[in-house]
């Protein structure tokens, strides 16, 4: 049931977020959870009823599961594990060329990679933001322009009805945030360049549901077949994708017709007696970034910053990681408990970050997109011929770290800063769960293995320590938490630290030794430069 608030919008508020998708929709619920007043305002009245993103991975639930959504509704996500797990390249005759190892143990708690139905997950959000204090959802509203008034205290927007554009109304907040899509009105009204890749492929996604069982070696294929490269993926319970990329003998019209979609699942056995068709379309896969993802008080998020191609299975993902980059900064500021300046960090950290991933991706679709019958089985070749090799033909998806400049320090060498810190299941007396479910909560996270970090706190850094909503832990075994399945032990020792500091968006700050506690909690305080 799509929801249209009888709520007027409001003409002065904290946040205007630009953008009802999921990285609006998330940033509205976390800003609102932060304690600011948000209008979410989106242009079309109703949600779009059909899938575009379909994987998404372990960081990403993690972040959802801080928003409070996974506790009702972890059966929206089928996760890639066991013998159909991981992901899979193979040529043209069907032959394996390399996997990537998805069903590893994921840092954050979560299968690595997951298999959703999107409509399904924006309809929770929605509800999701509409039960939150302070945010308001308004469909039918388009983002116009930006006035030239932006100060430090604010910026001012006109938005509309879409079905009644001169009627303007006139937002003033403190922040917006342009989360409105990869033809973004924002960040063109802004003037903000944008970096291209260099690589595009039209390709056609069909989404269809499977009426027989059906029988896959993988979570996603990537056929590497120069006569019709294609992709064959989970794309959530009870559901399947594929993607075909368009030759040059065959213009994007042909393509785009539902007879082509038939004709081309058919050497797979998905036909219309065995699949009923959802959707099919044609989309021109891509590799680009916004050059600066902050303007005044104006900030990009989601694909309004950054498109890739899907190979990777990481573009909402990432979109939801800029959400709660954002929010946490944005709640922050907003509370005093953190100098404005914080926020010029949060472009080039993700910026730097998600240019690794795109990376990755666009490599990833130079191999599948090789169209050229000699060069095809050159890197066939290669491709078999490192997989001999026991180390070479299981990999991990990328692990990027932030990018600079970044709120986290070099401290040690062990590298743990600017990465992903764990969460794993605990016993806390005698319940048991996530970590972030029973101790932690979203803000920081003061972590150690050999004891209480209060011990080597004075009260003071303590009691600072909690007031920005930070969690003190000792997952040694000596005290309530309990590591039950080692997921901190092992982390430590792979970094060679006793201790770590890791912020609400679950990078960390910080790592060392137990004795660098208070150096680390000093050194917050000095960064983050609000109240004390």
């Amino acid at each position: 049931m799509n929801h249209t608030p009888a709520a007027p919008l409001r003409p002065a508020v904290d946040c205007v977020v630009v953008g009802g998708g999921p990285v609006g929709l998330l940033t509205a619920v976390f800003l609102g959870r932060a304690g600011l007043t948000v209008s979410v305002v989106e242009r079309w009245p109703q949600r779009y009823p059909l899938p575009r993103a379909c994987t998404i991975d372990h960081e990403a639930l993690r972040i959802l599961q801080a928003a409070g959504l996974m506790e009702e509704h972890i059966d929206l996500f089928e996760p890639s594990q066991g013998e159909r797990g991981g992901y899979e390249f193979r040529n043209g005759e069907g032959e394996l060329l390399q996997a990537i190892d998805w069903n590893r143990i994921a840092e954050s708690g979560w299968a690595n990679t997951n298999g959703f139905y999107q409509p399904e997950l924006e309809a929770v959000l929605e509800d999701l933001a509409l039960a939150t204090p302070g945010v308001t959802v308004h469909r039918g509203w388009t983002f116009q322009s930006l006035e030239h008034d932006q100060n430090p205290e604010g910026v001012s927007a006109l938005v509309a009805p879409t079905e009644q554009p001169d009627e303007h109304v006139r937002l003033r907040a403190r922040w917006l945030v342009g989360a409105d899509g990869a033809n973004s009105a924002v960040r063109s009204g802004l003037g903000i360049g944008v970096g291209d890749s260099g690589f595009e492929a039209d390709w056609l996604v069909v989404d269809y549901e499977p009426l027989a069982e059906e029988k896959w070696s993988a979570f996603v294929t990537q056929y590497c077949d120069p006569a019709q490269p294609a992709t064959a993926v989970n794309s959530g319970p009870g559901r399947r994708r594929f993607e075909f990329m368009r030759r040059a003998d065959m213009t994007v019209e042909e393509l785009g017709e539902e007879a082509t979609a038939w004709r081309l699942m058919a050497p797979w056995g998905v036909t219309p007696q065995t699949a009923r068709l959802e959707r099919h379309a044609v989309y021109t896969f891509r590799g680009r970034w916004a050059h600066t993802w902050r303007e005044g008080n104006v900030f990009l998020a989601g694909d309004a910053a950054h498109l890739m191609p899907p190979f990777m299975g990481q573009g909402l993902c990432s979109g939801l990681r800029d959400a709660r980059a954002l929010a946490w900064r944005l709640g922050m500021v907003h509370r005093g408990l953190a100098a404005p300046a914080v926020l010029d960090t949060y472009g080039p950290e993700r910026t730097g970050h998600v240019r690794e991933i795109i990376d990755e991706a666009v490599a990833a679709g130079r191999v599948i997109c090789e169209l050229d019958v000699d060069r095809a089985a050159a890197r066939d070749a290669e491709m078999k011929r490192r997989s001999l090799d026991p180390d070479a033909v299981t990999r991990e998806p990328p692990h990027p770290r932030l990018g600079e400049p970044t709120l986290s320090p070099s401290l040690t060498t062990g590298g743990a800063e600017g990465g992903l810190a764990p969460q794993g299941r605990v016993q806390d007396a005698d319940q048991v769960g996530l970590f972030d479910d029973l101790v932690a909560g979203e803000g920081w996270q003061l972590i150690s293995r050999v004891g209480d970090p209060a011990e080597v706190l004075d009260d003071e850094d303590t009691s600072w320590f909690r007031r920005i909503g930070g969690v003190l832990a000792d997952v040694s075994g000596a005290g309530h938490i309990k590591d039950l399945d080692g997921a901190y032990a092992r982390w430590f020792a792979k970094h060679d630290c006793e201790v770590l500091l890791a912020r609400p968006d679950f990078y960390v700050f910080a790592a060392g030794e137990h004795t660098d506690i208070p150096r680390f909690v000093s050194l917050l305080r000095r960064t983050l430069g609000g109240l004390t």
